[in-house]
């Protein structure tokens, strides 16, 4: 029978960086605070240093000869790797594309709930591609399309602008890429302010025809 000590949360872990007394080279290569480099010295030498300035000696590049080290504050060191993390998350997330289509007679509301979609995927930094096809005899009057479109782009502008403006790909298509503004000067989510009802019952004005709910057959006799 296992004891107690075998337990998971005893398991040695390898420190997320070494650090100061952990570090295991003989000698490393130095940069202070600023990212200056000090050079090539023995490990006791840069930890002296790190000491007198009151701040940590961290490896940054173990796999280096010699392993390079810097002079941190290893709290603050921590909290800037962690918001880079985040940021190039962020990146990665906004290369996410969502496509809407539209048309050019597209109905006043119609258009209005793919603006409402383009918003909700620009909050959630995503991009946004709108194609608008033409059909028939629109492919005359391409001017509307492109008026559409130009309306879709100024109805979304407080959360995205377009990474160029409109163009035609092929005979019969539209386009407009949009990516989402930064979040400090994107407009608030406007699905924040109302949250979708409970799932288990509908709003009160609702009958239930509008949802979906059929009337009781007589049992036949």
């Amino acid at each position: 029978m296992s004891g107690p000590f075998h337990s998971r949360n005893f398991r040695s872990r390898e420190p997320l960086h070494r650090r100061n007394g952990k570090i295991r080279a003989r000698e490393v290569r130095v940069l202070d605070e600023t990212k200056q480099q000090l050079g090539v010295m023995p490990l006791n030498d840069a930890l002296q240093i790190a000491r007198n300035k009151g701040l940590d000696l961290v490896e940054v590049a173990p796999n280096a000869t010699p392993p390079v080290c810097r002079i941190v504050d290893y709290g603050k060191f921590l909290y800037e790797e962690a918001k880079r993390a985040k940021e190039s998350q962020g990146r990665q997330t906004g290369s996410k594309m969502k496509e809407l289509q539209i048309s050019a007679s597209i109905d006043p509301h119609d258009l209005l709930v793919k603006v409402s979609h383009a918003v909700g995927f620009l909050c959630d930094d995503m991009k946004v591609r709108v194609k608008l096809r033409f059909r028939g005899r629109q492919r005359a009057h391409k001017e509307i399309g492109f008026d559409m479109v130009n309306r879709f782009i100024k109805e979304i502008a407080s959360y995205g602008q377009a990474d160029a403006p409109p163009k035609m790909l092929g005979e019969r298509d539209l386009n407009v890429v949009i990516s989402p503004l930064p979040r400090n000067k994107r407009a608030k989510n406007p699905k924040a302010d109302h949250p979708p009802p409970p799932a288990d019952r509908a709003p009160a004005n609702e009958s239930s025809e509008t949802s979906g709910d059929k009337p009781l057959e007589s049992p036949e006799p």
